[in-house]
């Protein structure tokens, strides 16, 4: 076999796909092979470059190929996709990963350490289970409104609602037993939520720049957590703004003939990290229209009183965003600006 300079892989569960070229861009290798076939190619081969679509597993086959003296880089599959030249396969798919590996501007995904994975799935399982409590909460409240029982808005009032259906002798016997059942699978689902927050409290608290990040206004330390978290090396983005839009928080471009046109945000990245520090940003927002906010500038005060709430809201999040990596870059701690003379901002 020639020297393979090269290798695309496109990854399963069970069968893997190989296409290599040499020095001279000609396919020298097209295999595919089994899990414990491709594991013994790779013993044998010499450290060449592998490239990986970033998927399910991705990050383990890039830990295990590295260990053994290849170098290999993850792609985003957005960025493959267009260096398919025809049709859908597991063979056009690692032909494409060896064509897009090679590209100069080409953009990776940084390989995750199997500690980082861990605090991920922290992340991960906490919210299916914020998820399926909402679920469950949906399902109880539909229940009772069946036998004209609702409740105020908000998950507090669950467990005075399950009470009062409890007492009430007016519903059967059988619906009290079943909203009982409900009632303890939502308690559980409550201790079980509480239990996985304690190990993000205990993450944040043992990691300095978590606590640093935390003191942004609107981010906090479920938003300081996650972005330490999910955030590669900050060091990647050359500014600000480049870690804003790795977050989706950036507007589309759809500027043409020399006229400039912003969109609607990109909502790329991570979904769950968005809309963490969106959230937050809402609630700094509603703070600062009703006058009770610690964190009045005068850009937020003039931002509130030109857009809508949404908007701005997105605006503050994407400032966070940036103050976020800056403090992440530089190591320095956030300076609370102080709040000009004013008692309340018009809604």
């Amino acid at each position: 076999m020639e020297q393979i300079t090269r290798i695309g892989m496109d990854t399963s569960k069970n069968v893997f796909q190989l296409h290599g070229v040499d020095a001279a861009e000609k396919p020298v290798l097209r295999k595919k092979l089994t899990r414990r076939e491709m594991i013994r190619f790779f013993e044998k081969l010499p450290p060449t470059l592998v490239a990986i679509e970033a998927c399910g597993s991705s990050h383990h086959w890039a830990r295990l190929l590295g260990s053994l003296g290849h170098d290999v880089r993850l792609i985003a599959p957005q960025l493959a996709k267009p260096y398919v030249k025809r049709g859908k396969n597991d063979a056009a798919d690692a032909e494409a990963l060896c064509e897009a590996v090679s590209r100069p501007t080409m953009r990776f995904v940084p390989v995750k350490t199997a500690e980082q994975q861990a605090a991920l799935m922290l992340v991960g399982v906490r919210e299916r289970l914020i998820q399926k409590r909402t679920q469950l909460v949906n399902a109880i409240r539909g229940y009772g409104a069946e036998f004209g029982i609702t409740a105020a808005t908000g998950a507090c009032r669950v467990v005075p609602l399950l009470e009062c259906i409890a007492e009430d002798e007016t519903i059967p016997e059988l619906a009290r037993e079943l909203f009982a059942l409900q009632g303890k699978e939502y308690a559980q689902l409550q201790c079980e939520i509480e239990r996985i927050d304690a190990k993000l409290m205990e993450w944040h608290r043992n990691d300095e720049c978590s606590q640093r990040l935390a003191k942004i206004p609107g981010v906090g330390p479920i938003g300081a957590t996650l972005l330490m978290m999910k955030t590669p090396d900050p060091h990647l983005f050359k500014s600000g703004r480049d870690f804003a839009a790795w977050m989706g928080l950036t507007p589309k471009d759809h500027s043409t003939a020399g006229k400039t046109r912003h969109g609607v945000i990109t909502r790329a990245g991570d979904e769950l990290l968005r809309s963490t520090l969106v959230v937050g940003a809402t609630a700094v927002v509603q703070h600062a229209r009703n006058g009770r906010g610690r964190n009045l500038t005068p850009w937020l005060i003039g931002l509130i009183a030109r857009k809508s709430p949404k908007l701005v809201a997105v605006a503050v999040a994407n400032k966070a965003a940036r103050v976020a990596w800056k403090l992440m870059v530089s190591g320095e701690r956030y300076q609370c600006v102080a709040p000009p003379a004013l008692t309340a901002v018009a809604a």
